[in-house]
């Protein structure tokens, strides 16, 4: 094995290990028929899946979290979600086989999420992830990524320093978390990834998917 083989890999959940968009995109589409409007384009809303409620109701609505009628629409939402919120959603291709490889090798991996506690709690299970050595929500600590808190607190659940843990997201905040915590950073490209180009994170690595993850954290 590799002699800078990570003891932990910790991972965000939408985007990362899970392709939750679909029930997402789902969740604020039916706040638009609800008004009588017509569903937003599902590739407009894939790629600011990640950014849950905020990216979510600013693709469809266009307004944002300083907008008067944002908090009744994210409201919405987030009861729209909770109510479908394993219809589609389901591991990205791969990701079983990188956990199965990461247990085999005695590597811990848990979940650092900023999706809510109550959500995350409900989703986890559902999609195969109940496993996980610990998950950490965006209502866990008093700061959510990209502030270090969250990891912190995962690698002190788990008991392992966080230079000897990786951190592997698909949004620019996870690699910004990740850095601040002195974690590696690696950049989930098969994922949403946002506006901004993932080259343009500074992340440590960036990869393509869940196969040479996993190549790359055994050294092979």
């Amino acid at each position: 094995m590799n002699p800078n083989t990570p003891r932990a890999v910790l991972f965000d959940l939408d985007g990362t290990l899970a392709d939750t968009a679909p029930d997402l995109a789902g969740a604020v589409n039916l706040l638009r028929t609800a008004r009588g409007l017509a569903p937003t384009d599902y590739a407009l809303l894939r790629p600011v899946a990640s950014a849950g409620a905020r990216g979510l109701i600013g693709a469809a609505f266009g307004i944002t979290p300083q907008d008067d009628e944002y908090a009744a629409l994210r409201d919405s939402f987030l009861e729209n979600y909770a109510n479908n919120i394993a219809v589609h959603s389901r591991l990205f291709d791969d990701v079983p086989a990188l956990l199965e490889g990461l247990e085999k090798a005695d590597i811990v991996w848990g979940i650092v999420t900023n999706k809510v506690m109550y959500l995350t709690e409900k989703l986890v299970p559902q999609i195969g992830l109940g496993h996980a050595a610990c998950v950490v929500c965006g209502d866990t600590t008093p700061h959510p990524k990209p502030h270090p808190a969250p990891l912190i607190e995962a690698a002190h659940r788990i008991g392992i320093a966080p230079e000897q843990c990786w951190y592997v997201g698909d949004d620019l905040r996870d690699i910004q978390a990740g850095q601040a915590a002195g974690m590696f950073t690696v950049a989930a490209g098969w994922g949403y990834c946002g506006e901004t180009p993932v080259v343009a994170w500074g992340a440590d690595l960036t990869i393509d998917s869940p196969a040479q993850l996993l190549d790359a954290i055994l050294g092979k």
